[in-house]
C-alpha cells in the first residue's frame, strides 16, 4: 500500500512519553472495541492486528485478554516504534512487524491465526485494496478463526450522519480512490473469501463492526 496524503482528521497522533504516540480516536474507542472482542474473540490462541497504528489498542487488548498471543503489525516505522513502547512490558505481545495488509500473498507468512483485527483502515484504502486485504485475512485464519473489522461505513449505499458525509467528502477530495465503503459490499467480500458472517454490530460514534468466522 502506498502511503497516500490524507486529510488531517484521518490519522491524528501526537507525541507522548517514552516514544509513544497518542491517537485521540484510539483512546476513545478502545473500551468499546474491548467489549466487542469480549463477545466475539476466541478465549485463547493467536491474534494478529493489522495496521496497529500507535499501539494503544493492542496494549489495551493484551492486558484485557492475556490468553491471546498478540502480533501487532504496521507499515510506518514510527508507529512500529510506538507500538513496541506501549507493549514492551506485556509478555503476550510480540514486537511489531512491518506488514502491508493490502499486499497480495501476505497470508502465507502469517498462517493459523485465531483472531485477525482491523481498526479504522478500510476508508483509507481503495476498493481493490480492501478486497485483497479481506481475501488475505481469510486465508490467514485458522479453521473457526474470527475476522473483526471496525470503522466508519456507508449503510446500504448511504452516509448516515453529517459528520460521515463531511469526512467521506474530505477523503474523496484528497484521493478519489478512497473513502467510506458500503457495509454490504464488504460483507460480500467476506463471503467471496469463504467466510461466514457472525455479527454486524452498531458501535459508538456511528461506527460499525463486521465479524466473520472461517
Amino acid at each position: 500500500m502506498n502511503r497516500r496524503p490524507l486529510p488531517p482528521q484521518a490519522s491524528v497522533a501526537t507525541p507522548g512519553e517514552g516514544g509513544r504516540l497518542v491517537a485521540p480516536a484510539a483512546s476513545r474507542n478502545a473500551e468499546a472495541l474491548g467489549d466487542l472482542l469480549a463477545r466475539v474473540a476466541p478465549a485463547q490462541g493467536r491474534a494478529l492486528e493489522l495496521a496497529s497504528g500507535t499501539g494503544q489498542h493492542v496494549a489495551a487488548f493484551a492486558e484485557r485478554f492475556p490468553a491471546l498471543q498478540w502480533q501487532p503489525t504496521e507499515i510506518a516505522p514510527a508507529r512500529r516504534a510506538s507500538i513496541d513502547a506501549y507493549c514492551k512490558a506485556l509478555p503476550n505481545v510480540a514486537p511489531a512487524l512491518e506488514l502491508d495488509a493490502t499486499r497480495p500473498g501476505w497470508s502465507a507468512e502469517h498462517p493459523g491465526q485465531d483472531l485477525i483485527l482491523l481498526v479504522n483502515l478500510l476508508h483509507l484504502i481503495s476498493a481493490p485494496e480492501a478486497e485483497t486485504l479481506i481475501a488475505e485475512a481469510a486465508r490467514a485464519l485458522s479453521p473457526g478463526g474470527t475476522l473483526a473489522i471496525y470503522g466508519p461505513f456507508m449503510r446500504s449505499g448511504a452516509l448516515t450522519s453529517d459528520g460521515d458525509r463531511r469526512f467521506h467528502a474530505a477523503l474523496s477530495a484528497q484521493d478519489p480512490a478512497i473513502g467510506y465503503k458500503d457495509d454490504q459490499d464488504i460483507l460480500d467480500l467476506g463471503a467471496a473469501a469463504g467466510l461466514e458472517v457472525a455479527e454486524r454490530v452498531e458501535m459508538p460514534a456511528n461506527n460499525l463492526a463486521l465479524v466473520w468466522r472461517r
